[in-house]
């Protein structure tokens, strides 16, 4: 007999439910968590990354349990962080963010981080890190402009998505392409497979 098994994205960003989707997996749940994504004094992007994915991981946790009809399930999540040397760059929410953003990612290498939580129907908690490094080409002030017009950038870590406009951007990347978008993928599959997460079952149930 087969125990039906349960997946919780703590997560309500459209990106990583697609990304999860482009896998075969379709989470039984999203729970958005609101977390104070401010770093920590000298706390490294990496870091906050990891603190920031546990915290959200935790806090879907402890609202599942607080169900009266709660079912043991996998909570996941993932937080990611864009910056230039140890200076985080914020998620864009205005004009200015994204300009800046852009002007100080302009024809050079950043980062780009994502912390990954998982915790088991079990209780176990399991988390990885995964970098990829992005290098910009040099942008004019016209084309900085004409992307701020577009709208695209707006709730994006760093202030751009490599997915869309921005893509033609990027000059080398090193390391996973999902990560940029939000969830790198092999990643979070390997985790999940790791800890029993029957993915294959997931794929075959979330077909039409």
């Amino acid at each position: 007999m087969s125990i039906l098994q349960k997946l919780v994205l703590a997560s309500g960003s459209p990106r990583r439910i697609e990304l999860l989707q482009q896998a075969g997996i379709e989470p039984d749940r999203v729970l958005p968590t609101g977390v104070d994504e401010t770093p920590l004094r000298a706390e490294h992007p990496r870091s906050l990354a990891k603190r920031l994915s546990k915290e959200k991981a935790e806090k879907a946790l402890a609202s599942l349990q607080a169900e009266d009809d709660y079912v043991p399930s996998f909570v996941l999540a993932a937080d990611t962080v864009v910056a230039v040397g140890r200076r985080v760059l914020p998620k864009a929410e205005t004009f200015d963010d994204v300009a800046n953003c852009l002007g100080l990612l302009s024809g050079r290498s950043h980062r780009v981080y994502s912390g990954i939580c998982l915790i088991t129907p079990g209780g176990k908690l399991r988390q990885r890190l995964v970098e990829t490094r992005v290098r910009f080409k040099r942008l004019p002030r016209a084309e900085i402009d004409a992307y701020v017009a577009s709208g695209e950038w707006r709730g994006k870590a760093g202030g751009y998505a490599v997915q869309g406009l921005a893509g033609a951007f990027v000059v080398k990347l090193v390391g996973s392409y999902t990560n940029i978008v939000g969830l790198p993928l092999y990643e979070t599959v390997a985790l999940l497979t790791g800890e029993g997460f029957k993915v294959h079952a997931n794929r075959q149930s979330a077909r039409p």
